[in-house]
């Protein structure tokens, strides 16, 4: 009985260790994370809760306005950075909701935007500005390019589409102030008592 408990302990070590990517194999964990809670410094000016609206432009219609909230906040000892948005239908009920984290890989000096909305997830290449952050991602022939700017409290966000040859069309806006801070998503950890 205690050999097949040292084999079966034996296989599963054996296993996690084939499981770990060759470079996170055998490596000191804490330069990595404190490489990647510098670089979530710059995207600190995000922590908070914000509300405002959300303006989708559609072709020929009339702008669409919504309630619109974001929550960001650090997690994992400051090296992600999480956000949930939520848009709102005039009787308050959810009518959008997406989640995302925001990491950083030292081994690629890569930023990436990992978001989960409407049934999907993808991960799109992000890069933090003076002020902000842009991310980008291929839509057939046409590029949509997401840029928010913070500045004195408020968040300014525009997604593009931009096809090559002509001039960028807005298909939506958010216009948000900070409202406070947040605990979310650290906040509320269970206690191991």
């Amino acid at each position: 009985m205690n050999t097949i408990r040292v084999l079966l302990c034996a296989g599963t070590v054996a296993l996690a260790a084939i499981a770990l990517p060759a470079s996170a194999q055998y490596r000191d964990p804490a330069p990595v994370i404190a490489a990647q809670r510098e670089a979530m410094r710059p995207l600190a000016m995000l922590d908070g809760v914000w509300r405002g609206t959300a303006t989708i432009h559609r072709p020929g219609a009339e702008p669409l306005v919504s309630p619109h909230t974001e929550r960001v906040g650090p997690f994992l000892d400051g090296s992600i950075k999480v956000i949930e948005g939520r848009s709102y239908k005039p009787d308050g009920s959810v009518a959008f909701n997406a989640f995302a984290i925001l990491s950083y890989d030292p081994d690629k000096q890569a930023y990436n935007f990992r978001s989960y909305a409407m049934g999907h997830a993808n991960d799109f290449p992000l890069r933090p500005t003076a002020d902000g952050f842009v991310w980008e991602t291929a839509s057939g022939p046409a590029t949509m390019r997401y840029t928010t700017v913070i500045e004195d409290g408020a968040w300014h966000e525009i997604g593009e589409r931009i096809v090559p040859g002509q001039p960028p069309v807005r298909f939506i806006e958010l216009e948000l102030q900070r409202v406070g801070d947040s605990e979310w998503p650290a906040a509320g950890a269970i206690d191991p008592r």
